[in-house]
């Protein structure tokens, strides 16, 4: 039997060790990403508000296409932007529309994406972890890492780990009004290939950049409110404790899937590296985490 995400959470091992399992047998980590993506979907249908379930109902028409009609204008506009898909070995296959590439209906057919997530850390170790606005389209008002989005289809964002730095540096400043931290401070760890609905309609699927950097203060912060609705830091056992709300209260705190994969299965063993100055000894740079 699988035992509780706060149960799990609650792992203090002595153990320092590359690749990083903390808090699963690496044997169990793929089934148990399955099960708790499964948990998660059904968690996340019934955690939905009456509004957001009415918005749902009405978002594709009879024609079978996904409307944008109620929805925040720049959240809508963004969606028109061309992500990078990719197939299972993070190759570069073709080019489609945020929109298109986030359609639950389009994801069960196989569309994968390229994607990044950041983790920064302050001079006390601390991780900075923001709660996504409420207009965000997919997961809104969900707690999740210092920042998250995609490479584009640019010159600039299509090379590999160079391109998903040079993405995670304009969308740290574009969410968070972060401008304090350069590509040389990123240290890229691995990349993880998971699959998480938001709703019936919305979902990800995605082949995601880990990148942890940490600066020597807290960054200056201006976060803009149609990203972001609010930020924290917390130490590994305030975000324990997060984790443990989050079970306890799950329509008031809600968690992203991709987070909470992250947590379960690296993040805390990558926080004993970055505090011992070891961090480097985690990198798996050219391995792709299957967690579908």
């Amino acid at each position: 039997m699988i035992r509780s995400l706060a149960s799990r959470l609650s792992f203090a091992g002595p153990a320092f060790h590359c690749p990083p399992a903390p808090l699963l047998l690496p044997s169990r980590r793929a089934l148990h990403a399955s099960n708790s993506l499964h948990q998660y979907a059904q968690d996340s249908t019934m955690s939905q508000t009456t509004g957001q379930k009415a918005v749902a109902a009405q978002q594709v028409n009879a024609n079978g296409e996904v409307q944008l009609d109620g929805y925040d204008p720049e959240q809508v506009r963004l969606m028109e932007e061309m992500c990078i898909l990719v197939d299972g070995d993070d190759k570069v296959v073709g080019f489609d529309t945020k929109k298109n590439t986030h359609i639950m209906a389009n994801i069960e057919k196989g569309l994968l994406h390229r994607a990044f997530s950041v983790f920064l850390f302050n001079h006390e170790n601390k991780l900075l972890l923001q709660q996504r606005a409420d207009e965000k389209i997919t997961f809104p008002g969900y707690w999740t890492n210092t920042c998250c989005s995609h490479p584009l289809a640019k010159k600039d964002e299509l090379n590999g780990v160079q391109g998903a730095t040079t993405a995670a540096i304009r969308k740290l400043d574009h969410e968070l009004g972060i401008t304090e931290v350069a590509a040389p401070e990123m240290q890229f760890l691995t990349r993880i290939h998971y699959l998480a609905p938001s709703d019936a309609t919305w979902g990800e699927h995605e082949v995601d950049y880990i990148f942890i950097a940490k600066k020597d203060k807290n960054v200056a912060l201006h976060p803009s409110p149609n990203e972001v609705k609010a930020t924290r830091y917390v130490t590994p056992d305030e975000l324990r404790a997060l984790f443990v709300e989050a079970e306890k209260r799950p329509n008031e705190v809600k968690l992203t899937p991709w987070f909470r994969l992250i947590c379960e299965n690296f993040l805390f063993d990558w926080w004993k590296h970055l505090e011992a100055g070891t961090l480097t000894k985690c990198a798996e740079v050219d391995k792709i985490h299957k967690m579908v």
